[in-house]
């Protein structure tokens, strides 16, 4: 699941609005938008929802797949893991890109630049003929799905007007929904009926159908002559030293021997990038942000939260099929009330956060999480265990993430310059799919390291809990400033 994407629009959203009502001052302000504007608007969504769709099953349905995947390609799981972070290290790294590639060749052409490369990387991976081709494709997906919504937000937002715009970011929000409960059950129905192929190859014809629309029904916006001298510029080099920087340091952290070389090469690499970010005035993150207390303090806890979280978020899979020898699509449909869970309390939160403040909500949501994953532990150590445990302590867990997750990006931002706020929400974004990439790492490191018995997903589990606990002293200094 990938939830810091609903977050740039957010704010993005209510400053796009304010500029509208502004704007039409002067005139006669509807409450009612024309027809013709919202059978627009309608359009979009629709488009946006679908290419939405296809990023987030795929973020959850591989893993699923990992068992599997480790028998056909012959490879341990700290290998076979890397098709999950490949993903969302090339997510990562695509986000600042976003609004450079709309600026100089438009939205549209950008998103439909972003199904191309989903779609393409989707047949390639279902092709792919051993393990290394395999993460491969996968970093090609990641490139086209962390395009597909920035962009699409962006299209959204330029479509809608004030008195629209809370329904579209509402019905933007199914897919985070749907996607954690639907991904696994599906990925786990397409193994056992079918093959591991199956779960790349169900993406063409939805990501071929969402071209077609995308092609068809979303609004030219191709920028004029001269308007690119006035677009963002992309830090290239900035770009280029993080990207491998990270990669060499995950793979230094989740190899199976010393990779000492790979990973002073890559601190070197993270350490010139982050020389850049603080001197340069375009830097591809803007590292000044974390003079803010309070934003420095949401990067914190969402940096530790999504590593122990997400991180965890292979084990369960492999714990039902490896430990409990249930079949892939029981072990979906155990995973199923977790997203749910996750799912109705991301929203129930971010619709009360404004009502009641971070502090009711974040350092409890991070208690409760930890708890969830420490008692997690506690239940997949022992034999024995009634599946309706293990489930209801990953849905304390699941229930605890939704209270952290929305509601801290909301803290971040909500006292920022309106200047600031996209490079803000842009950073989140990057944190989060970084160090959900770190976690991820770092779990199968540990898995692989204590076995697949009943004892190595109880250390496993432990770790995750443990860095979840630690996002409490961030939590609380959140909850200090601003609560």
């Amino acid at each position: 699941m990938n939830p810091v994407t609903l977050r740039p629009a957010t704010r993005p959203a209510t400053a796009t609005a304010t500029a509208t009502a502004t704007a039409t001052t002067a005139t006669a302000t509807a409450v009612t938008p024309p027809p013709q504007r919202s059978s627009a608007v309608g359009r979009t969504v629709a488009v946006v929802v679908t290419g939405s769709m296809l990023s987030v099953l795929d973020t959850t349905i591989v893993n699923v797949a990992l068992r599997r995947l480790t028998e056909v390609f012959h490879a341990p799981v700290a290998t076979v893991q890397w098709a999950t972070t490949a993903y969302t290290l090339a997510l990562a790294a695509v986000i600042p890109a976003a609004a450079w590639a709309m600026a100089r060749i438009g939205a549209k052409r950008t998103y439909l630049l972003a199904l191309a490369l989903f779609t393409a990387g989707s047949l390639l991976a279902a092709c792919a003929w051993d393990v290394s081709a395999l993460i491969a494709f996968r970093a090609l997906q990641g490139l086209g799905g962390g395009l597909l919504m920035p962009v699409g937000m962006t299209t959204v937002m330029r479509a809608a007007d004030r008195t629209g715009m809370g329904r579209a970011m509402a019905l933007l929000g199914l897919p985070v929904l749907v996607g954690p409960v639907a991904g696994p059950v599906l990925g786990g129905w397409l193994l056992d009926t079918l093959s591991w192929r199956w779960m790349f190859l169900v993406n063409l014809p939805v990501g071929l159908l969402a071209l077609a629309l995308a092609s068809r029904l979303l609004t030219p916006d191709a920028p004029r002559a001269g308007d690119t001298a006035h677009a963002p510029k992309l830090d290239v080099p900035g770009l280029l030293m993080l990207s491998p920087g990270l990669a060499l340091l995950l793979y230094a952290l989740a190899g199976e021997h010393p990779a000492w070389p790979p990973a002073a090469a890559g601190a070197l690499l993270v350490a010139g990038w982050t020389h850049r970010s603080l001197t340069i005035r375009q830097p591809l993150l803007d590292l000044r942000l974390l003079r803010d207390r309070t934003f420095a303090a949401s990067v914190a806890t969402l940096a530790l939260f999504t590593c122990g979280y997400f991180g965890s978020m292979l084990l369960a899979p492999l714990y039902w099929q490896q430990v409990r020898g249930h079949g892939a699509m029981a072990a979906g449909l155990l995973g199923a009330p977790v997203g749910l869970a996750v799912g109705v309390s991301m929203q129930i939160a971010s619709r009360r956060i404004d009502a009641i403040g971070p502090r009711r909500l974040v350092p409890p949501g991070v208690a409760l999480g930890a708890l969830g994953m420490a008692l997690t532990a506690l239940q997949t150590g022992q034999a024995g265990v009634p599946a309706w445990r293990v489930v209801a302590a990953a849905m304390a867990m699941g229930v605890g993430a939704g209270m952290v997750l929305m509601p801290t990006m909301t803290t971040a931002t909500r006292h920022l310059p309106k200047d600031r706020i996209a490079a803000a929400t842009t950073a989140l974004s990057i944190n989060s799919q970084l160090w959900a990439s770190i976690g991820t790492a770092l779990i199968s490191a540990t898995l692989g390291a204590a076995g697949t018995a009943p004892s190595g997903f109880r250390t496993a589990y432990a770790l995750a809990a443990g860095v979840l606990a630690l996002a409490l002293l961030p939590a609380w200094a959140l909850v200090r400033r601003r609560g």
